[in-house]
């Protein structure tokens, strides 16, 4: 029987170091040596024995995905196209916001659901990763950067409430004091919409944050932009966001692209507002990033975010316009896609 280190939880640790007739604590350390210090040579960790580092080595495969290319950006973001054992590509993203970190990390390789903005979905759904596969990610940025990273947001390709089991077992590793010891409230998950993943959310043990790409505030515009729309419909979504919030108290970001003349008339901006109305949101509003598929598609002028940012103002929703990263690299959100070499 094969075993991949990063397949397996704390707890598979321990019942194989208890077959093995070790004792439970040697999982924890092997654990910190993976997850803390970044250490995947097991001949490495010099606090174990050499018979069971011996052990470890020919019966524990340490599977990390492969870097083929590392992209810096003008303004520091950095890229990475990873090769995972099948031949799968996926991108992630590294932010540097000067005193933290943020690690923008995929889901699944390619995207199912086919928005019309995103580069991810033109170029098809492959298959959802491995919580292994999401965790390598992670633990080989911070490996190649050389320091820990402060956050990770679930943001980078695919839908990650449509690989939730994989999605939250990576999380509950992040987490757990005896792996990476990342705090609940440094990880992210951002949805198209999934409302019983979002229900799922909402009892997660772990309070974790969560952000919703809305883009469109009525029915009839955001079906066109996201088909997901269709399956779960904004008042299906808006009802789940309200159990959400009821059940952990947690604020909910919501994430906003401003298209030309698409979706960023005013009219939109109060539509929002009522839509939202006692949600107390915390909105992203997004300039449109171009991507290669969607020639036909621009970024709004500044004098119509302006606008749409008054109305919101107006009407006392608090929101941010972000900073504009990685577009040079083809790093910004909606625009990753594995297909590019």
């Amino acid at each position: 029987m094969e075993y991949y280190a990063l397949e397996m939880t704390l707890n598979d640790w321990q019942i194989l170091f208890a077959d093995w007739g070790e004792q439970k604590f040697r999982a924890s350390q092997v654990c910190q040596w993976i997850y803390s210090k970044k250490e995947f040579n097991y001949h490495l960790m010099s606090n174990l024995s050499k018979d069971l580092r011996e052990k470890l080595n020919d019966n524990i495969l340490m599977s990390l995905p492969i870097m083929l290319r590392q992209q810096v950006s003008k303004d520091g973001t950095r890229k990475y196209l990873w090769s995972l054992n099948d031949g799968a590509r996926v991108e992630s993203v590294l932010l540097n916001h000067g005193g933290h970190k943020t690690a923008c990390i995929s889901s699944q390789a390619g995207c199912p659901l086919g928005c019309t903005f995103c580069e991810t979905g033109a170029n098809g759904f492959t298959r959802n990763l491995t919580r292994g596969e999401i965790l390598g990610q992670f633990l080989m940025m911070e490996k190649i950067n050389g320091a820990d990273i402060n956050n990770i947001v679930f943001m980078g390709m695919g839908e990650p409430l449509l690989n939730e089991d994989n999605v939250f077992s990576a999380i509950r590793s992040l987490n757990d004091k005896n792996m990476r010891n990342l705090g609940a409230r440094h990880i992210t998950v951002s949805t198209s919409g999934i409302v019983p993943g979002i229900e799922d959310l909402a009892d997660f043990e772990i309070p974790i944050r969560l952000s919703l790409s809305l883009h469109a505030p009525n029915d009839e515009l955001r079906s066109r932009l996201m088909p997901v729309n269709k399956q779960y419909p904004l008042q299906s979504l808006v009802n789940a966001l309200r159990r959400y919030r009821e059940r952990t108290g947690e604020r909910i970001t919501i994430e906003y692209a401003l298209i030309d003349r698409v979706n960023d008339s005013p009219e939109y901006a109060y539509e929002t507002a009522a839509l939202l109305d006692g949600l107390e949101p915390y909105i992203n509003l997004i300039p449109f990033n171009p991507i290669p598929s969607r020639p036909e598609l621009k970024r709004s002028d500044s004098s119509r975010i302006k606008a749409f940012c008054n109305a919101l103002t107006e009407l006392k929703i608090e929101f941010e316009l972000r900073k504009e990263r990685g577009t040079d690299i083809m790093a910004a959100c909606g625009q990753l896609a594995s297909t590019r070499v």
